[in-house]
């Protein structure tokens, strides 16, 4: 009987692994593992967090696919452990894939007055996790946003801001939609571009992924 690979997958910034519910990979070939949001510890680094959660995995050579944050997250995961591959939806390579108002957070220090008990409030969440074209589905995005600790909020947000890599990993595969409004398509290089794809395409573009990802995961 042939192993199956490991797949292992971190969700956006504040969100549970829900988002990942309409992602279905065939089983006979893929074993799926949901990976889940911590509260860092104080002063945590992206790194050693990045560590902390690499140590939950239990297989050799595991896929891994991160959204958005947890695009950076699973990047900074993989010079800890072997991979067979690094799939990153919906996130950057770089900062330099920043849109503009982040890097002018970085440089202002703004960040620090993002209002973060706040973002515990699901709509701004909702605004500041998947994008503004926001619609009444805010009840459907609250069920995703779980991960409401103020500790984190603040950690995550100065984490993505100060994120230091400039030079991309080769062996990252990014699929992005070129209607994403949180990493403007724009300033995105070398990616697999989704149509009409926009921050929140790991829910609706999920068809898109469910019939792509097993060919890009085993190419």
């Amino acid at each position: 009987m042939m192993t199956k690979i490991p797949v292992y997958m971190m969700p956006g910034l504040a969100a549970s692994s829900s988002i990942f519910e309409r992602i279905i990979l065939p089983d006979d070939i893929f074993e799926t593992v949901l990976l889940e949001w911590e509260i860092p510890f104080d002063k945590e680094t992206l790194p050693d967090y990045a560590k902390r959660i690499a140590n939950k995995i239990q297989h050799q050579n595991p896929v891994l696919i991160g959204v958005s944050f947890g695009g950076i997250l699973v990047q900074e995961m993989a010079k800890c452990i072997e991979t067979r591959k690094v799939i990153i939806i919906s996130s950057v390579k770089t900062n330099l894939e920043f849109p503009r108002r982040m890097k002018v957070a970085k440089t202002t220090k703004a960040y620090k007055l993002i209002p973060t008990n706040l973002l515990a409030n699901v709509e701004s969440l909702t605004k500041f996790s998947f994008g503004f074209k926001i619609d009444q589905r805010l009840k459907l995005y609250e069920k995703f946003l779980r991960v409401r600790d103020k500790r984190y909020l603040d950690w995550a947000v100065e984490q993505v801001i100060l994120w230091e890599r400039t030079v991309a990993d080769e062996k990252v595969i990014h699929i992005h939609g070129d209607e994403d409004d949180v990493f403007f398509f724009f300033y995105i290089k070398n990616c697999i571009v989704v149509k009409g794809g926009t921050h929140i395409m790991i829910l609706a573009k999920y068809k898109w992924l469910n019939e792509n990802l097993p060919r890009i995961i085993l190419e």
